[in-house]
């Protein structure tokens, strides 16, 4: 099988972990080969910096570490430049084609009960699951996107649309689709309340943009200046509460009298999303709700979060976790996001910049930070 067309180099810079809590190293490496015949090489146009990532860097990943050395990305985008010569399929894609790359799945089995058995309206056929237990994951169990060139796996990726650049989709690859999927697993119709705990983060400005798109009456809700800013950007209608100078009691109080609820028990959110990993946003999203509402969890903190049991019995609140989603959920994401002109604000920086890159991360000033690798190694 046919790796790779001549005109392509034989090496590529690649940034590389070599243990936890370290800098990334940048050096030149061998492009990779290609291994199955649902294999595609695409040269790397951008690649997005994710929480996860971080959380991979400080050894905090669940369930199984990386191998270093390591190349981290889980949401990328590029341009196909290679394909096996014997891989056909009515969803085949081509030299030249533009696809983005989400993290999951990179060779699932096939096999297993995720992958014969698909269960709800947006899973994928069956043959392929991102939930299948034996898959690997671009940037997680393998390696990912901040390289030059990327091996992945076809039936993971997504064409991006027209007018939709490199940058805007790889941001979308975790974020986006993290908080699409999450948004539709709260099982509303528009006009119903939803609330977006750390609204003006990576996941979280994507958020209110598709639940305001989708019809939604949106509540986000942050404690920091430069993220409650951001996410005022965009709010397009969104109510956004600075969780510093108000309770979720008196938010949720608010809300009911707005919608002429008369019972406390009835004045709240329909549905909330946590997004960061702290205890306090977690009892005050809960808080948002109304009786019989929805917390759907999307961080997954070190130490988990305590529920109230007075939650669960007394007000008949549910708690779900979402973890991204199906290439369908995928797909129909990105067309979403073009329709609705859902973007990130998003900061960009070259490869060779990327340890620079994680400084900003930690500043926590919201907002997606990308490698572009199109600007050149000199630019900061």
């Amino acid at each position: 099988m046919a790796t790779r067309p001549p005109s392509l180099p034989t090496q590529m810079k690649a940034q590389f972990l070599d243990a936890f809590n370290t800098s990334y190293a940048l050096r030149s490496v061998l492009l990779p080969t290609l291994t199955s015949a649902h294999d595609i090489l695409i040269k790397v146009d951008a690649a997005s910096y994710c929480h996860t990532d971080a959380v991979l860097g400080a050894g905090k990943m669940p369930p199984n570490p990386p191998s270093f050395p390591h190349v981290g990305c889980h949401e990328f985008a590029g341009t196909v430049v290679s394909i096996p010569p014997n891989f056909s399929s009515p969803s085949s894609f081509k030299v030249g084609d533009r696809v983005g790359v989400p993290g999951r799945a990179f060779h699932p089995c096939g096999a297993c009960f995720e992958c014969s058995s698909p269960e709800g309206p947006d899973a994928d056929p069956p043959g392929y699951s991102v939930y299948c237990p034996h898959s690997k994951n671009n940037g997680i169990s393998t390696d990912g996107g901040f390289r030059e060139y990327a091996v992945v796996d076809s039936r993971q990726v997504a064409p991006i649309p027209e007018g939709m650049s490199a940058v805007d989709t790889a941001v979308l690859m975790c974020a986006g689709v993290t908080i699409y999927a999450a948004l539709k697993r709260c099982g509303l119709i528009p006009g119903q309340r939803v609330g977006i705990m750390g609204c003006g983060g990576g996941l979280g400005h994507l958020g209110v943009q598709f639940a305001v798109a989708m019809g939604f009456k949106v509540t986000g809700v942050d404690n920091a200046d430069a993220p409650l800013k951001l996410a005022r950007s965009v709010a397009r209608g969104a109510t956004i509460v600075d969780a510093r100078e108000q309770e979720a009691s008196e938010v949720a109080v608010q809300v009911g009298q707005e919608d002429g609820k008369k019972d406390r028990g009835d004045m709240g959110l329909d549905a909330v999303i946590i997004l960061p990993e702290s205890q306090r946003a977690f009892d005050y999203g809960v808080g948002l709700l109304r009786n019989h509402g929805k917390c759907i969890v999307v961080s997954f903190p070190e130490q988990g979060f305590h529920l109230s049991s007075r939650d669960l019995v007394f007000r008949d609140i549910s708690v779900m976790g979402s973890l991204v989603g199906s290439n369908k959920t995928l797909r129909e994401m990105l067309e979403f996001a073009t329709k609705h002109n859902v973007r990130a604000s998003v900061r960009t920086l070259p490869l060779s910049k990327l340890n620079e890159l994680v400084v900003e991360y930690h500043k926590g000033e919201g907002g997606k930070l990308v490698i572009d690798m199109a600007l050149p190694d000199e630019q900061s």
